[in-house]
């Protein structure tokens, strides 16, 4: 064994990702790896298929009685989910003298909220934004599992995000990836850090009702930073992006709505002022999702009240779409609220998003990811079919030891084990 094993390193040669030469085989190993949102269920291999980070949509519902999982595909641009960052990589390993492409993993760093309150000194201890490595994506091919590829890749995007001055490395996985979880909490010393709740909710046919009391007004960009700046403070908020008001104005940002009453008598003039807020992101271009395991019962109770819906709509029957063939999804973020009418208000801002989503044929699902302590989890309406608190992000202190600088040794104080501040900024171009 001892033999063995720089003999399996010498065969592995992990190199970035160049478009030409590895598109097809990258495309052709994820589809190897399709794994359902609580991972490969083939396989108990500690490298075996897993998210490593960020990977979202990898949440397997529930721990459902049935089997049913939620599947994911990537479409389009590869480097989607990481291009946003200035420093973003794809690293593929090759694998014995044939120099298959065995392995994949995507990295990025970004700069990102600590939710540490600001002291009246300047030193570096006090910084509200801190660098952080972003590690998604990983995919060993199953024909090539145990042989360390997982490992070197890991290792390789760790020392090249570090190398650019990342101070931690984060990673997402769900409590039932048992594999993702040796790996990374095992293997490479992650800790358990966030457990983020999933909601969905089904997009159908019919609008949603916004009572009349409240009015929905679409805020442009510049005027929605400068509202998230106010209501969203980065002391208040973790992985908050630096580049907020880029998020904000891109053009897969549908819009950012702000909820409010009608002016009333001079009753409602004592009342502290109510409002909401909401940025809606079309993920419909990127991923598509899929409902697998599914039993015949429910494919035909779905499939009958779609078809009741279709010849009798004035029954308004809230049909669910066909998730059992590829849909794409619309995502929250940015949720806050404020006042005595806030969760009204929040929860007509989810139907006016329903009402956006309605509109596009491509989006089944309406989805929102939130910290478990987040007021607004309590409001989004949701279905718990498409919903999951499986989710777990690790995180690791970067240091000498992965090659970089170790930007946040001269903190004061550990992140890895700091309370959360009660909002999760969850960053839709990383879904």
């Amino acid at each position: 064994m001892d033999e063995a094993e720089p003999m399996k390193k010498t065969m592995i040669r992990v190199r970035e990702f160049d478009v030409a030469r590895d598109l097809r085989a990258v495309e052709e190993l994820e589809l190897r790896c399709q794994v359902g949102l609580s991972g490969d269920q083939s396989s108990d291999d500690p490298a075996a298929d897993h998210d490593g980070g960020a990977e979202r949509k990898k949440r397997s519902g529930k721990k459902k009685k049935r089997g049913m999982s939620l599947y994911v595909e990537q479409i389009g641009d590869p480097f989607a989910r990481v291009r946003h960052a200035p420093d973003h990589v794809m690293l593929v390993a090759e694998y014995g003298d044939e120099e298959e492409v065995v392995g994949v993993i995507k990295a990025c760093t970004r700069m990102v909220s600590r939710g540490k309150k600001t002291t009246q000194s300047f030193s570096s201890s006090s910084k509200q934004f801190v660098k952080v490595a972003c590690l998604l994506g990983l995919r060993v091919s199953p024909s090539h599992r145990r042989l360390g590829i997982a490992t070197e890749l890991v290792r390789r995007a760790e020392s090249w995000c570090a190398a650019r001055g990342a101070a931690y490395a984060t990673m997402a996985t769900t409590e039932s990836n048992a594999a993702s979880l040796a790996l990374f909490a095992g293997r490479f010393a992650y800790a358990p850090f966030r457990r983020p709740v999933f909601l969905g909710h089904p997009v159908h046919r019919h609008r949603a009702r916004v009572p009349r009391a409240h009015r929905v007004l679409r805020l442009p960009p510049p005027l929605a930073a400068a509202a998230y700046a106010a209501l969203l403070p980065p002391h208040a908020a973790e992985f908050l992006p630096a580049d907020l008001p880029a998020l904000l104005a891109h053009k897969l940002t549908l819009g950012t709505y702000l909820a409010i009453e009608r002016g009333g008598g001079p009753e409602d003039a004592a009342r502290p002022p109510s409002f909401a807020l909401v940025s809606v992101w079309d993920a419909t271009r990127s991923l598509r999702l899929r409902v697998g395991g599914a039993p015949a019962l429910l494919r035909a109770s779905l499939a009958a009240a779609r078809a009741l819906d279709s010849h009798a709509p004035w029954l308004r029957v809230p049909s669910v779409p066909d998730i059992f063939r590829p849909f794409g999804t619309y995502l929250l973020y940015g949720l806050r609220m404020s006042g005595p009418e806030g969760p009204a208000l929040l929860r007509s801002l989810c139907r006016h998003a329903h009402n956006v989503a309605r509109k596009n044929p491509a989006c089944a699902v309406l989805a929102a990811d939130l910290g478990p302590e987040d007021p607004a989890a309590a409001v989004v309406p949701h279905w718990a079919k498409f919903s999951c608190d499986e989710d777990v992000w690790c995180i690791k202190k970067l240091g000498a030891a992965t090659g970089g600088n170790a930007a946040g040794d001269e903190d004061e104080d550990d992140w890895t084990t700091s309370p959360p501040p009660g909002v999760l900024f969850v960053d839709p171009r990383e879904f």
